[in-house]
């Protein structure tokens, strides 16, 4: 049977139950959004003369909550206009209206029998097939479902979306003791393909894979630190992004995500989790137990394991309990990863230090070792789903066994004997088959070990996937040092960036064109994506500095040639180009993806023209495309200034879209050309798909544009009455007002003294120009330094 998600109805509009709604809003599909009915009216509403009796009281909690979360900072929408896709109301009045859903969730209060009074409820209106799932985060999905109907049980399973559904990508699914595995089938591919979702079938244990796992993670810490007397700095550095985990590491993440949260689950584990060999682990220690009897409880209480007071951030002694001032912390093991760029390439280097650092990795990954290993086959048969469950779920870069392979599968169980711990029989059986790692790559697919049938088994549903890791070698047409250019198949080419945050240096231009080179010679097209955190960061600022600071002028200037005929080449090739943001896509990144043929952007694009921020203007042919697409929608009888001006204030307030769906806003993106997909593991596949496409429908090299229309004077006489009122208004600095006063010269065509049509070579010159004189001031090469050394935009 084809099933179609039309209409969803949620029931339950807090944090988690508002921010699911969201996302089912983000990707189309019509929302029904339900709570209780408030109990009192609010002195307000009394004032106001509202009544029990009308909706503005009745749905009052629902619309709350969700005006609650659609303003919180990060949106959980891709963009605002995406809210009128939820319709709101109560349970007593419009329960009935979910007869029209194809999907019912369940995201009430973490109570079974409220849970198992809701079901009651929904079965009276539910029509026979609709799919019915709930959100819990620990409560056993065979309670759930007890004494309702044949074809709800066959239809109901847990969803448990990660916290926020927008960002965090697992999406664990857990059957019923009835529920048809059909069911199970269709929400793991939906998942996947709509909501972009890492789609894992989970066993209906405690916590399910990512909780359990996570929390054990979590806990384990707490009582190591204690035992190695580490402070909250230390563990911090040593926990975040050297190891490939996010910035918030592990107390920050705490204290975001809610101390109380934490203590929930790992109650709910130390209750029901009797024979876990690590089941002391999950008691609290000390301090976490005084923390939460002072409600400190992190950033929803104003302090937690980190306290800001006036300008400073306090940390939390563990020892004390008393705030003091942060101490850096510095390890001579983390020294030594500094020259290795992928985090797991360092766990072999860290392990092997003499100091408390390495110490301390030996012994957390001893304990994770062992404990994933032993929760085979209790929280799921493959391990592979527990590393899709602890990257997609904790942000970690690799997984556990991706990690354990990482060091040798024999120098884990090495590491895990020394604590005293035990490893799961399976992996020495493992070892004696002759497999002597978790995962393999074969044939541009990853396997992984089967416990039941002892070989490598490759792992499903990669064949919609294009993964770069798996095929950089076998695919490699030609590299450098900073791009691959690999054959995806089917005659296009792909060019990947590797250089530092992918930033656009040298190498990256060389291999750009030695793409374009070789795709028109013998291939059929091109695609520009990588598998990066971000697409590209821009320009190689250091490179700029340099050239700018010993002011070797003429060398500077052939560089910024160079890139804008590399970005002018990527439109004007004979071949089509397609371009797949993702992540930050900042300046140069993003002219070049304003080039290409079609952009395939992924949703979570962070799109803009940045230069602003290190005083400079685009300078990579993105100040002339900007006042070209302004051209291009230039109406008879439309006030043209307005239309320039919109694209002017892109660049001079360095705009950055917070979605691919906002770059359509700014005018980046392109409607009924350019195209989003929800799941970045997709993006190259469709990339890949779209240049196909081009290709076979017969491509034709497009011709040089020599018709954009300036609006000289008028145009640069407006600008410049702007931004001498918004320096006398002291909105701008006076170095601001330069910079936006050559930007201004620029999308002006210059100070023609009426409106003319030019070439696009005319304005590249003009915008080189600018961007060079910049490059000889010093407030100019103060904002690049001052960038480069802290990461920071300088106001000067």
């Amino acid at each position: 049977m084809k099933r179609i998600i039309n209409k969803v109805a949620v029931i339950g509009s807090g944090i988690m139950g508002s921010g699911i709604a969201c996302h089912f809003a983000n990707i189309g599909v019509e929302v029904l959004l339900l709570d209780i009915v408030p109990r009192e009216l609010t002195p307000l509403e009394e004032k106001k003369g509202i009544t029990k009796e009308s909706k503005i009281f009745r749905n009052r909690l629902v619309n709350d909550h969700l005006t609650t979360s659609i303003k919180s900072k990060p949106s959980p929408l891709y963009h605002a206009s995406f809210a009128s896709r939820i319709t709101t109301g109560n349970i007593e009045d419009d329960l009935s209206k979910i007869k029209d859903a194809d999907w019912i969730i369940e995201v009430v209060v973490e109570r079974l029998d409220i849970k198992q009074k809701v079901f009651e409820q929904i079965e009276k209106h539910r029509k026979p097939g609709t799919l019915i799932t709930s959100n819990t985060s620990g409560i056993p999905i065979h309670f759930m479902s007890e004494g309702r109907s044949e074809d709800f049980q066959k239809h109901f399973c847990g969803t448990h979306f990660f916290n926020p559904p927008r960002y965090l990508k697992l999406f664990e699914i857990i059957p019923g003791p009835k529920t048809d595995p059909e069911v199970i089938s269709f929400l793991n591919a939906y998942g996947e393909k709509f909501l972009g979702k890492t789609s894992v079938a989970a066993k209906d244990t405690p916590a399910f894979i990512g909780n359990r796992v996570g929390i054990y993670g979590i806990q384990s810490l707490f009582h190591l630190v204690k035992e190695m007397g580490l402070t909250v700095e230390e563990v911090d550095k040593l926990t975040g992004p050297v190891i490939g985990r996010p910035k918030s590491a592990t107390f920050r993440t705490v204290d975001v995500v809610g101390l109380d949260t934490l203590v929930h689950v790992a109650n709910g584990l130390y209750e029901n989790c009797p024979k876990d060999e690590a089941h002391e682990l999950f008691k609290l220690p000390d301090f976490i137990s005084k923390m939460m009897d002072n409600n400190w409880l992190g950033s929803k209480t104003g302090q937690g394991f980190y306290k800001k007071e006036g300008k400073d951030i306090l940390v939390l002694d563990l020892n004390t309990l008393e705030y003091r001032a942060q101490k850096k912390a510095s390890f001579a093991t983390l020294e030594l990863t500094k020259t290795i760029d992928a985090p797991i390439d360092r766990f072999k280097v860290l392990i092997g230090g003499k100091d408390k650092a390495a110490e301390f990795y030996r012994k957390n990954l001893a304990g994770l070792f062992a404990y994933v290993s032993n929760r085979i086959p209790e929280i799921s048969d493959e391990l592979y789903k527990i590393d899709d469950a602890m990257k997609a779920g904790f942000g970690w870069e690799n997984g556990p066994f991706e990690i354990w392979d990482a060091i040798g599968v024999e120098k884990g169980i090495e590491l895990i004997k020394a604590e005293g711990l035990s490893v799961a029989k399976w992996v020495e059986d493992m070892l004696a088959s002759g497999n002597k790692s978790f995962y393999q790559v074969k044939e541009g697919a990853t396997y992984f070990f089967d416990i039941p049938s002892k070989k490598q088994t490759k792992i499903p549903g990669q064949d919609a996937f294009i993964i770069l890791d798996n095929i950089r070698e076998s695919k490699k047409v030609w590299s450098n040092s900073d791009s691959v250019i690999q054959h995806l198949g089917d005659g296009i080419l792909n060019v990947e960036f590797r250089s530092k945050m992918n930033t656009l240096g040298g190498g990256v231009i060389q291999g750009i064109n030695k793409a374009i080179d070789l795709a028109e010679k013998e291939y059929e097209g091109l695609v520009i994506g990588n598998q990066g955190p971000n697409f590209s960061v821009g320009a190689n600022l250091a490179m700029v500095f340099m050239m700018a600071a010993e002011q070797d002028y003429d060398e500077l200037n052939m560089a910024i040639k160079t890139f804008q005929d590399t970005v002018m080449r990527v439109r004007y090739s004979s071949i089509p180009v397609v371009i797949a943001p993702h992540g930050m896509t900042f300046g140069g990144g993003c002219e070049l993806t304003l080039h290409a043929d079609k952009v395939v952007a992924a949703a979570e694009t962070y799109i803009g023209l940045v230069e602003f921020g290190v005083g400079l203007i685009p300078g990579g042919c993105g100040s002339k495309e900007m006042a070209l697409r302004a051209s291009d929608l230039f109406r008879k009888n439309d006030v043209e200034l307005n239309v320039l001006q919109e694209y002017f204030l892109t660049i001079a307030m360095a705009k950055v879209s917070t979605s691919a769906y906002e770059a359509y806003d700014l005018g980046i993106l392109q409607k009924g050309k350019d195209t989003v997909v929800v799941n970045r593991n997709r993006q190259l596949a469709e990339a890949k798909k779209q240049a196909l496409l081009l290709a076979e429908a017969g491509y034709t090299k497009p011709i040089l544009r020599k018709d954009v229309k300036v609006l000289g004077k008028q145009a640069l006489g407006m600008f410049l009455v702007g931004t001498d009122s918004m320096e006398a208004g002291h909105y701008i600095s006076e170095y601001d007002q330069k910079i936006a006063n050559k930007l201004a010269y620029v999308m002006a065509g210059g100070d023609l003294s009426e409106p003319t049509l030019v070439s696009e070579q005319y304005l590249l010159d003009i915008e080189r120009e600018a961007f060079l004189s910049l490059c000889t001031e010093r407030k100019t090469l103060e904002r690049i330094e001052h960038m480069l050394k802290t990461g920071k935009p300088l106001r000067n």
